[in-house]
């Protein structure tokens, strides 16, 4: 596996790949991987010729200086994991590199951020989707890949690939878990035993909700998931909600959709934690 950390060497990367007429798949990450990581990985792996995979720890997208200086860090450990997952490239630019000659650009979010994480972390998604497109713009990769674990995140990508007609494929992927239903996430890492334990009622408090959704009026569907998450006193909930599917507008009623998202965001222990599921009628 090729070990690059120059943006126009990544470029030549692609470029070769491209001459050769292969296709590229790309998989950016903050790096402490896991299985959901590599699930990506593999999937990329299924449809393209060559994948790639970068590690950055994004300064733009965290407002919480603290958050960022403890984010889980271990290049070595990721660099092996990803050898042996078969990746072809990895991508570990210095932030000098990746914002070189950067100008920050104000992106039209399209409402997507005024709700769930956009009011809890002011700056967040404008610091994710300009990373995206220096990433973007250097690897130049057919389709990315993403879990769905960050929906919101998600949704903005594809509303701004779309928008701002970016050539890149913005593709989602199922959200991997741990047996006791704990969306996997790099942040998991900082939890200790007991922690650990107690995060796991957020999928028990979203299934409580999707074994209401579409029976019961839709703040009955959300109490559930607040009463499941109120069982355990040390998780503090940001937000439980219920949205639309597509442009996760809060819900009052569920209307005539076929489909919408619960999502939960709460901090347990020394993190803050994130996960949703998609509820069907």
């Amino acid at each position: 596996m090729d070990f690059l950390t120059q943006p126009i060497t990544i470029a030549e990367w692609t470029a070769e790949v491209r001459r050769s007429g292969g296709s590229v798949g790309f998989v950016p990450t903050m790096g402490a991987l896991h299985e959901g990581h590599l699930d990506l990985l593999h999937r990329a792996k299924a449809v393209h010729a060559k994948v790639g995979c970068s590690i950055f720890v994004n300064p733009l997208q965290f407002s919480d200086p603290n958050d960022l200086k403890h984010y889980p860090r271990q290049l070595e450990r990721d660099r092996a994991l990803l050898e042996k997952a078969g990746c072809d490239v990895l991508f570990a630019p210095e932030k000098e590199a990746i914002f070189a000659d950067f100008r920050p650009t104000v992106y039209a979010l399209g409402g997507l951020d005024a709700h769930w994480e956009g009011p809890s972390r002011p700056g967040h998604f404008q610091g994710v989707v300009n990373v995206v497109e220096r990433l973007f713009h250097y690897v130049r990769p057919n389709e990315a890949f993403f879990g769905e674990k960050d929906r919101q995140q998600l949704a903005l990508l594809r509303y701004i690939a779309r928008s701002e007609r970016w050539p890149e494929r913005v593709t989602g992927c199922p959200t991997v878990r741990a047996t006791d239903g704990l969306a996997l996430s790099s942040r998991n890492a900082r939890l200790n035993p007991e922690e650990r334990k107690q995060a796991a009622v957020l999928h028990r408090a979203l299934k409580a909700a999707a074994a209401l959704a579409f029976r019961e009026p839709v703040e009955k569907a959300r109490q559930a998931g607040l009463d499941a998450i109120a069982t355990e006193a040390s998780v503090v909930v940001d937000y439980f909600g219920i949205a639309d599917h597509e442009t996760l507008e809060p819900l009052t009623t569920w209307g005539e959709r076929d489909k919408a998202v619960a999502l939960v965001a709460a901090q347990v222990g020394p993190v803050r934690l994130i996960d949703n599921v998609t509820l069907q009628r």
